[in-house]
């Protein structure tokens, strides 16, 4: 077994055991398990739904249900796959929540970002300006995707899940999650190909 992966089993083995106290009442333990979880947490919520203080309020309720649910909780899969599983579906339902409720369309979104991007970035160096752009021209590709397309790219992207555990996340098979990848990144190569070729600087030798 290689150092990393040592690591990783002995930080699982160390959220189980705090878990087992939490489902016993103990607050030290929980506090334990939200300082070292929340900032996945909160980065995955924030990049599915494209805003940070939304974030906050799911994770809050990600949190909660990980107490609520402490006492039924059993290890047959890594502690950061039940996690993420609850962050899961609550990050599902609020995306079915808006579809219902009409919120506001990422288009819009993308708009008001760049009106304000204008207005704040406005004498920044070109360079800067154009990563800004690039970055958030790529969140925006993936906040475009399908919601199951959209969670295995953030989960293998950011948080380097393996195609196992994403498979577990999501409740499909490891293939599925190959080709949701698949699919995704051929969309992301799509939209970014896109946005360079709207950009002034990609356009000098056309």
């Amino acid at each position: 077994m290689t150092k990393s992966s040592s690591h990783r089993v002995s930080d699982d083995a160390s959220d189980v055991s705090l878990m087992a106290k939490v489902a016993q009442g103990d607050h030290a333990a929980f506090e334990e398990l939200v300082t070292r979880h929340q900032y996945a947490v909160v980065g995955t919520v924030a990049k599915m739904l494209g805003n940070p203080s939304e974030a906050e309020d799911i994770a809050q309720q990600v949190f909660l249900r990980l107490w609520k649910s402490a006492s039924r909780y059993k290890p047959t899969a890594k502690f950061t796959t039940y996690l993420f599983t609850i962050t899961r579906n609550l990050v599902f339902n609020e995306t079915r929540r808006k579809s219902r409720r009409g919120e506001q369309s990422l288009d819009e979104q993308t708009e008001d970002w760049h009106q304000q991007f204008q207005e704040e970035g406005h004498n920044r160096p070109d360079e800067q300006v154009l990563q800004a752009e690039l970055q958030q021209a790529v969140d925006q590709a993936i906040r475009g995707l399908p919601d199951k397309q959209r969670m295995a790219v953030v989960l293998r992207r950011y948080e380097k899940m393996p195609y196992e555990e994403i498979a577990r996340v999501l409740g499909i098979s490891v293939s599925a999650v190959k080709s949701q990848l698949f699919r995704a990144r051929t969309s992301l190569r799509d939209s970014l190909e896109s946005f360079l070729g709207r950009n002034p600087e990609n356009r000098e030798s056309d």
